[in-house]
Parts: structure tokens; C-alpha cells; sequence
């Protein structure tokens, strides 16, 4: 039996839902949050994760669209273990037809779901409830040099956030709000 159910976030092939399996009883249920053999299994790709990360956002906090340059590139597990988000990526590989495309989904901490980022993306989220709770996988270290940040409404990307955000609401760092446009990153060559 599977442990992980996968279904890419289209665009993207690469970028995955994974579902995992709930076992249910009288007691409530058992699930696995992770495991390296499935995870490899049921996306295709050997990646490992060297770091796991939390975060807790008020409502209308948005962080990112954050990516490291290689060769510290950060592939990402995402999951909700509380509240709801509006997950986002963004393709920064040059070579690909979705270079520059863009995707979202709504994830939440009852679902048991998680978004799978490989490297070669910008992710970013937007928090819609009032604490909201991630963790999430990284398969290498943080590196504050290799950080960047894309700016989170790019007009050449028109990400489409929920419309039920009062844009003068929303709580963003002073290093996201310095985001860099996605031209200005591709004549730095910041990108994959």
C-alpha cells in the first residue's frame, strides 16, 4: 500500500500535492508525515533533506518568493500543520517553456497535504489564518549569500493572490518588500 499520493501542480510536472495515507480508528488516526523511501518513491527523484524549519504568521503575513542560488539550491517539502496558506512558486529555470510561470494552491493543517518544491523555484506563501503553523524540509543548509528574493508581485509573473486580501493589510519584511524583479535577477544571473 502506498504511503504518499502524488499530483503535480500543473504547470508544473515537477512541482507536486502529495497526500499522505490516514490510518483511522475509533481513536482518531495515525499518519506519516515523512518518509525518505516513499517521499523518493512516489516523486521520482533522490532528493534528501539536511534541515527541517518552522514558522508561525498572523494572518496576512507574506513571506518570500525566496530561492537560494546554486550550488545551494534548496529543494522544499512544505506542510500545514496549522491555519491555512496560499503556497506559491515560481519557475526560475531559463531553459524551460515555464520559465517565469507561475502556480498556487491553498493548503491547510487538516488536509494532510504537502507541496513538494523541487530546486529551480521561488516559493513564497501567504498566511489566511490568524496563527498559522508550517514545517518544512529543506534538502540543503541555509546559506545567507546564496539567498534571494523575488519580489512577490512582479508585474512581468501577475501572481493572482486571493482576492480577499486587503493589499494594505498585508505584513511583509523589509527584506522581502526589497524583492528583486524577475528581469533584474536574470541580468544579474541569479537565476538556474
Amino acid at each position: 500500500m502506498e504511503k504518499f499520493i502524488k499530483t503535480a501542480l500543473e504547470p508544473f510536472k515537477e512541482v507536486l500535492i502529495i497526500t499522505c495515507k490516514e490510518f483511522s480508528d475509533e481513536r482518531g488516526y495515525f499518519s506519516e508525515y515523512f518518509n525518505q523511501s516513499a517521499f523518493q518513491k512516489v516523486s521520482g527523484n533522490a532528493t534528501t533533506f539536511v534541515q527541517d524549519n518552522f514558522s508561525l504568521s498572523r494572518k496576512w503575513v507574506l513571506r518570500g518568493l525566496h530561492f537560494q542560488k546554486k550550488p545551494f539550491a534548496q529543494a522544499k517539502l512544505i506542510r500545514v500543520l496549522r491555519g491555512e496558506i496560499f503556497d506559491v512558486v515560481v519557475d526560475l529555470r531559463k531553459k524551460e517553456k515555464t520559465f517565469g510561470k507561475w502556480a498556487g494552491v491553498r493548503l491547510d493543517g487538516v488536509d494532510n497535504k504537502m507541496l513538494y518544491v523541487p530546486e529551480g523555484f521561488a516559493h513564497g506563501f501567504l498566511s489566511l489564518s490568524d496563527k498559522t503553523e508550517l514545517l518544512y524540509k529543506c534538502s540543503s543548509y541555509f546559506n545567507k549569500e546564496a539567498e534571494r528574493t523575488l519580489h512577490w508581485s512582479d508585474n512581468t509573473i501577475s501572481i493572482s493572490w486571493p482576492s480577499e486580501i486587503p493589499i494594505s493589510s498585508l505584513i511583509i519584511s523589509e527584506k522581502d518588500k526589497k524583492g528583486l524583479s524577475l528581469d533584474r535577477l536574470l541580468e544579474l544571473d541569479e537565476l538556474f
